[in-house]
């Protein structure tokens, strides 16, 4: 027996490992997101503009492909189909472009002169992003949702984000005396991703089969180029001093401040969808097509409205935080949705691909 090993000392159990080993096989890619921020802390000069591998090429590239990947996956018929659910849209894009800025414009009011500044502003284009697609639906139909209108929404959402977002930056960012080329900001934008989503669907007749049969491969080609953005965006704020500059305060306080503005817009559109009397299914659709926030559009975005700030990773903080959140507790919600006692039928059927 080995003197320096206790006799009592209990061994490492094998299914703590096992259990360890499934949590990050399953959370590979909030591992991930940590990794890069890591990785972007020890070799900044890598991945950042203009650096070794170039990172602002690669990266407008990898949205690209992205972008088009959309365009072969959504359907145009499910589209259709969930046009007719005029209601929840107009609260789905209320809830993201009304609702979500009136917040920022509250807590900026309480507690912004407390909030770094380049920190503010983060939660400013937190609150001015569209919804995201994949996750949106993806919950709705995990919970028995309303899936084509959560279909239209998350569309409908991600292009009207094209012009509303930098609008909405614009706005805002023009009373602190920041103002944005917002007609080229616009341009860039639709070039980068509205392009790209137009030529998937375009090509969706001679692809779709190819796109469906490699969902798998599609989704984590989407996760590693979130992941090239993300360390890209560290990259260059690194390089500008992002940790010399701001400490563990900060980063306890973007997340504390995503937390706190999912929360708020769960409560709101859950009470509001109630209040005007929706099914469940509907319900679902306006909870989880209303309170989400893309973080695949929004750090590209951020890298054309910010791309010359050296503080764009402390920008794009509080959409990471917000986005490992929303992801977590709606997860939750969708289960505890989906367990309900009784279970209609979704409204406007299944999903076709």
């Amino acid at each position: 027996m080995d003197p320096a090993v206790p006799p009592n000392a209990p061994a490492l159990s094998p299914s703590i490992a096992r259990r360890t080993l499934n949590w990050l096989h399953k959370e590979w890619f909030l591992v991930g997101m940590l990794g890069a921020v890591v990785l972007a802390t020890l070799l900044p000069d890598l991945g950042r503009s203009g650096g070794v591998l170039h990172g602002d090429v690669l990266t407008n590239i990898g949205i690209a492909i992205v972008f088009f990947l959309h365009g072969l996956g959504l359907s145009f018929s499910s589209l259709r189909q969930g046009l007719l659910s005029w209601r929840i849209h107009v609260v789905v894009q209320a809830m993201t472009f009304a609702v979500f800025p009136l917040v920022w414009l509250l807590a900026d009011a309480l507690v912004g002169r407390w909030l770094p500044r380049d920190l503010a502003l983060g939660f400013c284009y937190l609150c001015a992003l569209p919804s995201t697609i994949s996750s949106s639906v993806a919950m709705t139909g995990l919970a028995r949702g309303n899936v084509p209108a959560a279909i239209f929404n998350a569309t409908l959402s991600s292009v009207l984000g094209i012009i509303l977002t930098p609008l909405l930056v614009a706005l805002f960012t023009h009373v602190e005396g920041q103002g944005l080329p917002f007609v080229e900001t616009v341009i860039s934008i639709a070039r980068l991703l509205l392009l790209p989503l137009v030529l998937g669907q375009l090509m969706r007749p001679l692809l779709h089969a190819w796109h469906h049969r490699n969902k798998r491969l599609t989704h984590l080609l989407d996760r590693w180029v979130i992941l090239m953005l993300v360390y890209s965006a560290f990259c260059d704020s690194v390089a500008s001093g992002l940790w010399r500059d701001n400490g563990a305060g900060v980063l306890l306080t973007a997340m504390i401040g995503s937390g706190l503005v999912l929360a708020v817009v769960l409560v709101l559109s859950t009470g509001l969808a109630r209040r005007l009397g929706f099914s469940t299914e509907d319900e679902i659709t306006t909870v989880f097509c209303g309170s989400k926030k893309t973080l695949a559009s929004g750090v590209p975005m951020a890298k054309l409205l910010f791309g010359t700030s050296p503080a764009i990773g402390l920008i794009v903080l509080p959409i990471m935080f917000y986005h490992q959140i929303q992801l977590f507790v709606c997860s939750m919600l969708a289960n505890r949705y989906a367990r309900r006692s009784e279970i209609p039928e979704p409204k406007g059927g299944a999903v076709k691909s």
